[in-house]
């Protein structure tokens, strides 16, 4: 009996509680209950009865031995009972005792490791108050180097470079297998070298052809040549948007509704229009640029037996650069598409050919007729009545201006080459290594990652769900479907009766909108199905001989995937994602977050971390992507997904006067890394509310855990509080380093803020931090002056 309760006391007080104990507890006290209940409903007599029935043979037995006149004492039925218990409780205690200590190593083996990983990644020398990131992440950054195959390197990255191991696996289904032709291709170093630059030659005539790259291409092409039909093929063939963005989206206004959508040219060789200045940090990008450009246009003279006139060949490419670099200029600036309000400019299409004039060497160009030519490609006939939506009118304008200045082969020139300089990765060794050098002033990284894991990643890009199933039956656990959603979306419901900048009626509207949140979580259940795995890719035939032909293949299939969309209506349970992605996501149009499968694992979350590190992690992000629903930009959205306006003047004029403070806070960061240049907190503003509002809610349904819990054990082998190790988890995500040439591309074209400033600014901005590390006002964690929006 003191065994019994010592294990039963110690199953109770233990931190690494287990639930299994206290069903085994209950279990142990049923069987003698029920034993004795037993004997109590069976009367004496009835238990006399038994035993001379038995001595009179009416229970037979087997067989019997004894002689008559040697009968021993019989056992009583509660003496038999009695042993029964004493028998059971002993093997109940044994299983106990394994049971126990299996499950006691188990789980304090995960809270092991996971102390473990929070003291080798911080540096308990910083002062927490001073640098907090610093503080976190200090061991990590001494113990981690960049590899050379990367910009950049963090938390992520690591858990992405873990996920694409997992990704070499190769499930059965027919979906599976066409993944697995594909991954094969794609690792064929010993086809594609022999198929040298070959499968880009065969194909360049669909495209009109590359005129720096073949001789009489006015004679062959330039006659017949239209602006329309050259952006038109690489549109519905090739999924490429160049001069002119047509895709099929989402009606910003009728969000269940499909539509035609003109927008800027989204994609610059160059990343960004700062770098066309070709001066300061920018003159190494745009010279490697022309270099590139130069090398694959002799690689291709040269496999056509063709001459090198080097001087004509570097005029054709200094007039690329010169259209590229005006093109750019002509793009809106990111400042001027924050609002989605003033990019809706709904027209028929008609009216484009009334009001935005495009002209190359006296040719005007058709709207109509682009527009019919991709769209007759999937059999859908549109007139010039059809509603389409133009993002950027101004574009066009500037557009129409710069195009007067430039010859039809020089823009030939110039769409070509941008589909092309894009395909040499799928071409022999001599084609890829002629970006090399662009690569290395472009991102700061000396060599290629190995041919596998660059496999792994376009498999899983381009056959998503394929690869979701596959990732989500080698490593996924169906526990970690369980999350706090519900929790921190009940926060951020309740924190809005403490906004006073906010009107009753917008605060209404408000949690209209929270609780309309579609959430999903790990994967879509679609993907276990071979069924509708295998029709979904039922057009693709891939060939393990010819990646070439392959990446095209996915190129068409995608593209006519989404121009299919446009007499369709929104799929709105739809995911925005596969599974097998380290990262989550916000929908705007659907009003939908998703946690796919890949980001659900330490240290974000694990079922056997401390609720503290989970809610400063995987919470953390939970917050931060309801946020996203109420952030600059998605505040401009309904509770359906639909662009309205749903704020009353005042509190949107008190929202924008909220939001320029953690503009300020942000624009105010410098970033050595990026050779001193500061954030530019217009871009980030988003992202950056979004994380103020994420802690913030994050660490309060922490609190609201445990008054209804109860407080944690402390984690073993770490003297810091539970608040503490919450703030201290959320910064560990953070941990990360980039290559100067990253940090600066980061700073010019990412709408999220560099790793160490999201934790400064969002901490800075949050009095529960300094409490929780008992920081003093008025240092640098603990500013005189702080920005709250939600």
């Amino acid at each position: 009996m003191t065994c019994f309760l010592s294990i039963l006391s110690t199953a109770t007080a233990y931190p690494c509680q287990n639930k299994h104990l206290s069903a085994a507890f209950w279990l142990i006290l049923l069987i003698p209950v029920s034993c004795f209940t037993f004997y109590s409903l069976v009367p004496p007599g009835d238990l006399i009865g038994l035993q001379l029935a038995s001595e009179r043979g009416d229970l037979r037995m087997t067989e019997s031995n004894s002689p008559k006149s040697a009968k021993k004492p019989r056992w009583t039925s509660l003496e038999i009972c009695l042993i029964t218990i004493v028998s059971l409780l002993f093997i109940i205690i044994i299983a106990l005792i394994i049971l126990f200590a299996t499950q006691k190593t188990g789980l304090c083996r995960l809270s092991a490791h996971a102390a473990s990983r929070l003291i080798e990644n911080m540096d308990a020398s910083m002062d927490p108050c001073d640098d907090f990131y610093q503080y976190a992440c200090g061991g990590w950054l001494k113990k981690n180097i960049i590899p050379e195959t990367s910009s950049r390197y963090s938390t992520f990255d690591i858990l992405r470079d873990e996920l694409e191991v997992i990704l070499k696996v190769v499930g059965e289904a027919t979906a599976l297998t066409k993944a697995k032709t594909l991954y094969k291709s794609c690792t064929n170093e010993r086809k594609s070298a022999h198929r040298g630059g070959g499968p880009l030659l065969d194909m360049l005539p669909d495209v009109f052809e590359w005129p720096i790259a073949v001789n009489e291409w006015e004679t062959n092409y330039g006659k017949s040549w239209r602006l329309e039909d050259v952006i038109a093929k690489l549109n519905e063939k090739y999924g490429t948007q160049l001069l002119v963005n047509f895709f099929v989206g989402s009606d910003d206004k009728d969000s269940n509704s499909h539509i035609i959508h003109f927008d800027q040219q989204t994609s610059l060789g160059l990343l960004s229009r700062d770098y066309y200045t070709c001066t300061g940090p920018y003159a190494e990008a745009c010279q490697a640029y022309e270099q590139f450009m130069i090398d694959l246009a002799k690689l291709i003279r040269t496999d056509r037996g063709l001459d090198i006139n080097e001087t004509f060949i570097q005029q054709e490419v200094a007039r690329v650069m010169a259209l590229e670099s005006e093109i750019a200029n002509a793009t809106d600036t990111p400042e001027d598409r924050n609002n989605p309000v003033l990019l809706y400019n709904k027209m028929e299409l008609g009216d484009l050919n009334a009001n935005f004039t495009l002209e190359v060497d006296s040719q005007q160009f058709d709207w109509s007729y682009f527009t019919a030519k991709i769209m007759n490609t999937v059999n859908i006939s549109v007139s010039d009545t059809e509603k389409v939506i133009n993002y950027s009118p101004n574009y066009y304008r500037r557009l129409n201006l710069l195009l007067s200045r430039y010859t039809k082969r020089d823009l030939q020139n110039y769409l070509v080459w941008r589909f092309a300089m894009n395909m040499v990765v799928g071409l022999s060794r001599a084609y890829r290594d002629t970006r090399k050098a662009f690569r290395k002033a472009l991102s700061g990284t000396t060599s290629e990652a190995a041919v596998w894991r660059q496999c792994a990643v376009y498999v899983n890009n381009n056959m998503d769900n394929a690869v979701g199933r596959l990732y989500v039956q080698e490593a996924f656990s169906e526990k970690s479907k369980e999350l706090m959603i519900k929790d921190i979306r009940e926060v951020f419901i309740s924190n809005l009766d403490d906004l006073t900048w906010m009107d009753a009626l917008t605060k209404k509207a408000a949690e209209e909108k929270a609780r309309a949140i579609r959430e999903r979580i790990g994967y879509s259940d679609n993907i276990l199905n071979d069924e509708y795995l295998n029709n979904e890719y039922k057009d693709l035939a891939y060939s393990a001989e010819e990646y070439f032909e392959n990446i095209l293949q996915n190129l068409e299939y995608m593209q006519k995937r989404r121009l299919r969309k446009l007499r369709v209506k929104v799929n709105k349970e739809e995911w925005v994602t596969g599974a097998a992605v380290v990262n989550a996501f916000y929908s705007s149009s659907k009003n939908q977050i998703v946690f796919p499968a890949g980001i659900l694992q330490p240290p974000f979350f694990s079922k056997g971390q401390t609720k503290s590190l989970n809610y400063g992690g995987i919470g953390m992000v939970i917050g931060h992507e309801i946020t996203h629903g109420f952030d600059d930009n998605g505040r401009n959205y309904d509770k359906d997904g639909d662009l309205k306006d749903w704020w009353t003047p005042d509190s949107t004029h008190r929202f924008l006067e909220l939001s320029k403070c953690i503009v300020n806070q942000y624009s105010n960061f410098s970033w050595d890394l990026a050779n001193g240049l500061h954030l530019n907190g217009n871009n980030t503003l988003g992202e950056n509310i979004a994380d103020n509002g994420g802690i913030r809610q994050a660490y309060q349904a922490y609190q609201n855990y445990i008054r209804v819990h109860g407080k944690e054990p402390p984690l073993p082998g770490i003297n810091l509080s539970h608040d503490q190790l919450f703030f201290l988890n959320f910064a560990q995500i953070w941990c990360g380093t980039m290559r100067p040439e990253q940090a600066i591309n980061s700073i010019k074209i990412n709408v999220h803020s560099p790793g160490n400033f999201r934790v400064l600014g969002t901490l800075q901005n949050f009095p529960e931090f300094a409490k929780a590390f008992k920081c003093s006002k008025g240092g640098y964690m603990v500013p005189e002056n702080t920005c709250r929006v939600w």
